[in-house]
């Protein structure tokens, strides 16, 4: 068990690295949206803040690191690079799936970022899906204890584990069960997708059910259909998953759609976000939150430096595109009407 997953892990760093792992003919959604300049602000740019909170956490800004990796050596070093760069810059960072803590001798230390990371929200993460393979509240609150973590997030990826060789594909009756983790488990309970996103209905029913945010994290960006393509070994499979490259709710599309269904709760942004732009489009759509995941996962296996720059340049491009529609707050970005669809 223990190679298999560590072995699994290495190949979907060295996949999303090196090959091709997005869609042919989908996109977030974000391009056909367009900020209206503002040629007279009104505002000084140095007084532009992007602070905010997560759940009772003060943030200095709105941006995560997406759940991504663990369980290698090599994992070890891209987080403990993401862990540092977060902690420097005031970004939330959600760890990749946790199990292989308690399933395995998966490599701990590469979960462990709290020492890295003390003053940030750390997220940790583990599939929903497991609730059906033996996993229950104790074993998430363990995995809570281990990591330090202020919340838990349920990742859901269905097409994913049919694609997997040895996927877990059992999603019955899980709601229930998740209903049990909130009522149960003593911290934050969130769930997100891995990049098809979630639809408004969906997002009700987990809501109702005590989960606490949403991440949709949304089609446009990496798609994992794609990603265990070139893992698989089973040819019906790798055809199959060519047939699903275009699969998922666009990014944007999942942002408003999710928004008109959850109420005031918390909505990350998440699936394909390159720039500080995408992310102020995603705030005014509705976001709370936007969490970055490949386009930095390069940088995080350079070096903690690395990070800081490109987190540095997203900063300022979202502080870039408020300075240039005449906000000087998120919560004058959100719901901005300077935010149109492109040829108004």
């Amino acid at each position: 068990m223990a190679g298999s997953i560590e072995q699994r892990k290495s190949e979907h760093i060295q996949i999303t690295l090196n090959e091709k792992v997005t869609g042919d003919a989908i996109t977030t959604g974000f391009e056909s949206f367009t900020f209206i300049h503002n040629a007279l602000p009104e505002i000084d740019f140095s007084e532009i803040s992007t602070e905010t909170e997560f759940l009772g956490h003060a943030c200095r800004t709105p941006f995560l690191i997406s759940s991504m990796t663990g369980g290698t050596a090599l994992a070890e070093t891209i987080n403990r690079n993401l862990a540092e760069a977060a902690e420097e810059r005031g970004w939330a960072l959600a760890l990749g799936s946790t199990r292989a803590l308690l399933d395995s001798d998966g490599h701990p230390p590469s979960f462990l970022m709290r020492r890295y990371a003390p003053s940030v929200p750390i997220i940790a993460n583990i599939g929903a899906v497991q609730f059906n393979y033996g996993y229950g509240v104790d074993e998430c609150r363990r995995i809570v204890e281990l990591t330090e973590a202020d919340m838990l997030v349920l990742h859901l990826n269905s097409i994913q584990e049919v694609i997997q060789d040895g996927g877990d594909t059992n999603f019955k009756a899980l709601l229930g069960k998740i209903e049990a983790l909130c009522a149960g488990l003593g911290v934050p309970v969130g769930v997100k997708e891995v990049g098809w996103g979630i639809d408004g209905e969906t997002a009700r029913q987990l809501t109702d059910a005590g989960i606490a945010f949403v991440d949709v994290a949304g089609a446009g960006g990496t798609s994992w259909s794609q990603v265990e393509k070139f893992r698989s070994k089973d040819p019906v499979r790798r055809a199959a998953a060519e047939a699903f490259s275009d699969w998922g709710i666009p990014t944007a599309d999942s942002v408003r759609m999710v928004r008109a269904e959850i109420g005031g709760r918390p909505l990350v942004a998440s699936g394909g976000m390159r720039t500080g732009l995408d992310a102020a489009k995603a705030l005014a759509l509705g976001a709370d939150f936007v969490g970055f995941g490949r386009s930095i996962l390069k940088e995080a296996t350079q070096s903690t430096e690395d990070v800081l720059e490109t987190m540095a340049v997203r900063e300022m491009e979202l502080r870039m595109a408020m300075f240039g529609i005449g906000v000087s707050g998120l919560r004058e970005l959100k719901g901005s009407p300077r935010l149109v669809r492109k040829g108004f």
